[in-house]
Formats: structure tokens, C-alpha cells, sequence
């Protein structure tokens, strides 16, 4: 883990469920794990709207977005989220995410302008690096 902070304040991440999706054991764990790493998390709980967990990040001015998905409802959550993102001029903002997710989906996610998405089995440690290296090379203010 990198010593030297970017930022004179932690990194700020949104953890979401959206749509009726129970299963949150990942999305826990993931919160827990950006925790460890030094990010300020925000976990949102279950059965979010796309709009709720925007309006979480804005408020909350965080630096990226993380939603977990495994009810197979990614290709309406995401571009959803990004479209409400747009409208409210939040381009600084990373969203990225994980699980069950057909890497030909993931592809057309990415070129709406979702980040790398994750699947089940990644390491956490990748996915800590990940966020690190977008905030700094996107948000370093």
C-alpha cells in the first residue's frame, strides 16, 4: 500500500445495492476492504435507486461510485446512474462496480463511460489499487 497521501483527506467511495438485489455479503466485504485501505466508505444498504445513491455521492462529494450487481439488472442500473451523473455535471466522479456481469456487457458499460468492472474472485487488493489510481489521476484537487 502506497504511504504518501494524494489528497489532505481519505478518498471517498459510495458502496451501493441497487434495485432488489439482497445479496450484500460483497458488497460488505468491499467496504470493509477500501476501509482497511484508508478510504472514507459510505454504504448505502439495500435497495437503492439509481437517484438515491447519485444524490448519496453528491452530497457525500465523493470521488468514485461502487456498485454491486448480481441480479443480472446492470445494463438499466449503470447506464441509469450515469445518466443521472451527467445531468447533475458529476464528470469527476468514478463508477465502477462488480459482480455477475458478462465481460461482452462489461465492454458495452465501458463505452458509456462505466469503469473497470469486476468480477467475482477479483482481488480485493486490485480493486483498492484501481480506485487509488483513478482518484489521483482524475481527481487530484
Amino acid at each position: 500500500m502506497e504511504n504518501s497521501k494524494p489528497f489532505n483527506r481519505p478518498i471517498r467511495v459510495v458502496v451501493a445495492k441497487v434495485g432488489l438485489d439482497g445479496h450484500d455479503r460483497g458488497a460488505k466485504i468491499i467496504a470493509t476492504t477500501l476501509r482497511d485501505a484508508g478510504m472514507e466508505v459510505i454504504y448505502t444498504g439495500l435497495r437503492q435507486t439509481a437517484e438515491m445513491v447519485v444524490n448519496t455521492a453528491l452530497q457525500e462529494d465523493a470521488d468514485a461510485i461502487g456498485i454491486s450487481i448480481l441480479s443480472g439488472a446492470h445494463m438499466t442500473i449503470f447506464p441509469k446512474i450515469i445518466q443521472i451523473m451527467k445531468e447533475k455535471g458529476m464528470d469527476d466522479v468514478l463508477v465502477t462496480g462488480g459482480g455477475i456481469i458478462p465481460p461482452s456487457d462489461m465492454k458495452v458499460l465501458n463505452s458509456l463511460g462505466v469503469g473497470r468492472l469486476f468480477a467475482p474472485g477479483t482481488s480485493t487488493q486490485e480493486i483498492v489499487t484501481y480506485i487509488k489510481d483513478w482518484v489521483i489521476t482524475n481527481r487530484n484537487f
